[in-house]
This record gives C-alpha cells, structure tokens and sequence, in this order.
C-alpha cells in the first residue's frame, strides 16, 4: 500500500466512526409514544390467559374514541388516574358460575406507562370491578 493510500483509508474510517457518533441517540432517549393523549391497547379473552381469538380495542381518550364505551370508560380512569384498580366497583350481584376471563390493558396514562392484567371469575365480575373500561361490546 502507497502513503497515500494509507492516509485515505485512514481518513475514510475516521470520517466513517464522526458520523456513527454524529447519528447515535443517547440511550436514555425516551421512545415516542404511538398516539398522542391518553391510550390503552384492551384486550378481554375467555380462560385464565390472553389468546389468540381475543376481543381487542384502542381506547383512545383525547378524544374519547375506540370503543361503543370509550366516553364512560375515559371517565373513570381519568377520575383513578388511570389507575383500574382503583375504578370503584359497581354494587351488583353477580352468579357464582365460574367462567373465567382475563382482561389486558397495555398503554400510556399522563405520560406513564399502564400495564395490567387480571383474571376475573366471569364477566360480571368484569364489569363490576372495571367499571366501562374492557366494555368492548357495543
């Protein structure tokens, strides 16, 4: 290799290391959230774990959207903030049969990630315990 060849490949790898730093993000970047406002991805399936066949929805709520429930639902988890454990549950009385279903909610609250997942013993205990949230029928 000729001096002049060197100095150019070495000029080529420098060039080529200033623009992997010139494009690397910090890796305490935040990831963009995929909706703007207030979001959760819902998902209700029948048995004691989320399968495939399950009911989906995205409740959107700035505006309230996504679900026949979506205005209700916004509601209540803007009055827990966005907390479902907290909704207040409904004073109903549901049968004892069991007939599990486990509902799934994966999402962003007031810029806070919301994950939760719980197995109820049929669907009234759902809705009694989740309020209008996983009400994903019209």
């Amino acid at each position: 290799m000729t001096p002049l060849t060197r100095a150019t490949v070495a000029a080529a790898g420098a060039l080529v290391a200033a623009l992997g730093l010139l494009t690397a993000t910090p890796a305490s970047a935040a990831p963009r959230p995929a909706f703007p406002g207030d979001w959760l991805h819902l998902t209700v399936s029948q048995g004691e774990t989320i399968a495939p066949g399950s009911r989906r929805a995205l409740l959107l709520c700035d505006p309230p959207r996504g679900t026949a429930h979506a205005r209700e639902a916004c509601a209540q988890l803007a009055a827990v903030g966005g907390d479902i454990d907290r909704i207040p549950p409904k004073d109903v009385f549901c049968t004892m049969l069991y007939a599990p279903v486990t509902a799934h909610a994966s999402g962003i609250w007031h810029g806070h990630r919301v994950e939760y997942t719980r197995t109820f013993s049929n669907r009234c205990v759902l809705s009694a315990r989740t309020g209008s949230v996983f009400a994903l029928d019209a």
